[in-house]
């Protein structure tokens, strides 16, 4: 799906650009987007926020895209939207993405800002029996903590998923990176934020551990982090030795 065809939101201003890449089943509606947005437009700093193909307001059926798909959606925002270089802002499964962006687009991602960053979840995701079922039925159905309808994986989604893990292997990135983990995650296990930042090369990234922070972290305290995380990556982007 190309860019134009996406829901999005592109606030001009100083580069580089804020991109924002939501998590699985997640929009561009979320709190902490919103705060990023208004604290990056009150300091003059261009964001886009967008909806992935079959998410919020972007077209498309939810369970006919692939995270390859959605990776090309974010792409499509570089190439097509910003100019210039851009910092990525990835929650969750978006932190996957951010990292999928940050591998093919080398010349044009300066930073990245994990929240609760869930990279390679297809492998440690998902019970034996659950993959089964994903084998077997072309779908998997999970209760939802954040809805009253059920989390939906497709097979489809899950060897998407597979076909694109990173972290087998040093990630070629050497820009600013910040990493935020709640270590009451009930989702994405807060060593994991340990092994991504072991595997990123750059030696200007830091991980921060919030000891009692959930998936989520969007408590005003969390937002306060991660507006400061992602203006410490701004500042390092921007030191008279990188721009």
């Amino acid at each position: 799906m190309h860019a134009p065809d996406l829901a999005l939101r592109h606030s001009p201003g100083a580069s580089p650009t804020i991109l924002f890449l939501p998590g699985y089943r997640s929009d561009m509606q979320g709190s902490k987007v919103l705060a990023l947005e208004a604290w990056a437009q009150a300091r003059g700093q261009a964001f886009l926020r967008f909806d992935y193909a079959g998410c919020g307001e972007s077209p498309g059926a939810f369970e006919a895209q692939t995270l390859a798909g959605w990776r090309d959606d974010a792409l499509a925002m570089i190439d097509s939207v910003i100019e210039g270089p851009v910092v990525l802002v990835g929650s969750s499964m978006g932190g996957w993405i951010m990292l999928l962006a940050a591998l093919a687009r080398p010349e044009r991602v300066v930073g990245m800002v994990g929240i609760a960053a869930a990279p390679d979840f297809t492998r440690w995701g998902f019970t034996d029996a659950e993959k089964q079922q994903l084998q077997a039925a072309g779908r998997l159905e999970q209760p939802s903590d954040y809805s009253d309808e059920p989390m939906v994986t497709t097979r489809a989604f899950w060897e998407s998923g597979e076909a694109n893990l990173v972290l087998d292997a040093p990630i070629p990135f050497d820009g600013p990176a910040r990493l935020l983990q709640g270590q009451r995650d009930a989702e994405v296990p807060w060593e994991l934020a340990l092994r991504i930042a072991e595997t990123i090369r750059s030696d200007q990234v830091q991980t921060c551990l919030v000891k009692d922070g959930d998936h989520r972290l969007s408590r005003d305290a969390d937002i306060r982090l991660l507006l400061r995380a992602t203006e410490e990556v701004l500042t390092a982007c921007c030191s008279p030795s990188s721009c």
